[in-house]
């Protein structure tokens, strides 16, 4: 029995590695990084989603909203003239102004926000 077990047992020098050759692709593939292509997202270009121009807003209690009748004003967080706010899903895009286009109101962008189109990529 312990003749099988010496034969388990091997010393480092027993392994030698240089045996084993690797083609000039497997080699090229382990010594460099391969480039990295860009993904092909044309895929979500057909997904649909909800664009929203927020014009202002405003927190109250729900008590003051209950108060509110016909004639009622609420004051929002805008000015007058400020850009307003264009909405992808809830989440901020950018910033436009109101158009009007064949009698449809319509949004002109003025500015986008440059993290909410990279996040993607």
């Amino acid at each position: 029995m312990s003749d099988s077990l010496d034969a388990l047992n091997f010393d480092d020098d027993d392994l030698n590695f240089g045996q084993f050759h690797l083609d000039e692709s497997e080699e090229s593939a382990v010594n460099e990084e391969a480039p990295k292509s860009e993904r092909d997202l044309s895929f979500f270009k057909n997904i649909p989603v909800t664009v929203t121009l927020e014009v202002a807003s405003k927190e109250l209690s729900l008590g003051d909203l209950m108060k509110a009748g016909e004639g009622s004003v609420i004051e929002l967080d805008k000015l007058n003239g400020e850009p307003l706010d264009v909405k992808v899903n809830g989440s901020l895009l950018g910033h436009a102004e109101v158009v009007i286009v064949n009698e449809k109101y319509g949004l002109r962008l003025i500015d986008v926000i440059d993290s909410a189109l990279t996040s993607v990529g």
